[in-house]
């Protein structure tokens, strides 16, 4: 955090901006990440906004950006002070979520290898379904006319180009 910001900061600025420091974001896990990434990042809205609004409005006052630029000092360097602590927690989240990935996926292949991942052949094969069985049904993709039709058209065009 910036040394020469902590004398603005109120006193519960101050105290959300603390929690966002190495030994803090360490102890919380992905959940209260989350809440304080939420809360982190509407503290960075509101004083973007009132930095960009006030900025604005003195602009049309001084009649000179560069004059509207040094009198808006303050509120610039808190949306600062709260970009850096986003920052600091958006990258704990990414930590702390591949750690979970790692996890899940671990976990994963491991209750795939302790059962096996193959079909079970100890039951045999599934009933009337094999190389020997006969299809109960015809394959088609909406009905035998339209697939004798299909056929034909087939004929046709290569009856076609064949007499070229």
């Amino acid at each position: 955090m910036r040394r020469a910001m902590i004398g603005t900061l109120s006193e519960s600025e101050f105290t959300l901006v603390a929690e966002t420091e190495k030994d803090s974001l360490a102890a919380l896990d992905e959940d209260e990440l989350l809440e304080l990434h939420s809360r982190i990042r509407r503290a960075r809205n509101k004083y973007t906004g009132i930095y960009r609004r006030n900025a604005a409005a003195r602009v049309d006052d001084v009649a000179a950006r560069g004059k509207a630029y040094a009198q808006n000092q303050r509120d610039r360097d808190k949306a600062e002070v709260f970009e850096d602590a986003l920052a600091r927690v958006s990258k704990q989240i990414a930590v702390v979520a591949r750690q979970a990935a790692v996890e899940l996926r671990t976990e994963r292949l491991d209750a795939v290898r302790s059962r096996g991942s193959g079909p079970d052949l100890a039951a045999g094969p599934a009933a009337g379904v094999g190389p020997g069985v006969a299809r109960s049904h015809q394959k088609t993709t909406g009905g035998v006319k339209r697939d004798a039709g299909t056929r034909a058209m087939g004929a046709r065009r290569q009856a076609k180009k064949d007499s070229r």
